[in-house]
């Protein structure tokens, strides 16, 4: 699988937090085998007690690059769904680093929307995340999520670590060309 180099220019979470934190007795992630599994991660932060709600909620490098425009009416409306897909793919990435992966690992995404016309809203904001070969996708429309009805999205994610090799491997190849 080819490798992409992430892009630096992608602003990070003030102060940075080493994964995702759960809300209730669950793992950020599991590794099993080459695989790391994410649970579900929406725009909470649980050690803040705040939802996000719009582009005052992330950082305001972020929200200018993601499309904030300063106009109240537009940012009412679409501030919403970018702050979150902002936080819930900033929080994705710093999760699958304390994981030791990085997001050219990421190979699958599954999306949970509210609303499926945020769809082009939050793939704007994933293209920030994600350069090279995309990982492969799954859109969901559903109801409702957890804790409140102001979530209007949650991403989980599966990491493919390459094995590497062991030194005995190595040592093989070495010894028989």
């Amino acid at each position: 699988m080819a490798k992409t180099t992430p892009k630096s220019s992608t602003p990070k979470s003030t102060p940075p937090k080493p994964q995702a934190a759960p809300l209730a007795r669950y793992s950020a992630y599991r590794q099993v085998g080459d695989f790391i599994f994410l649970s579900g991660i929406i725009a909470v932060n649980p050690q803040a007690g705040l939802i996000v709600k719009g582009f005052g909620d992330i950082p305001q490098e972020a929200a200018r690059l993601i499309g904030q425009t300063g106009e109240f009416s537009s940012d009412m409306k679409i501030g919403p769904i970018l702050a979150q897909s902002w936080f819930v793919l900033d929080q994705i990435e710093q999760t699958v680093q304390a994981a030791g992966a990085q997001m050219s690992d990421v190979v699958k995404l599954v999306q949970y929307f509210k609303n499926l016309d945020h769809f082009p809203l939050y793939s704007r904001v994933r293209n920030l995340f994600f350069t090279g070969l995309m990982p492969t996708s799954t859109v969901v429309e559903v109801s409702g999520m957890l804790p409140s009805q102001e979530i209007l999205i949650e991403v989980e994610a599966t990491v493919y670590l390459e094995p590497k090799p062991s030194l005995s491997t190595k040592t093989i190849k070495k010894a028989h060309p």
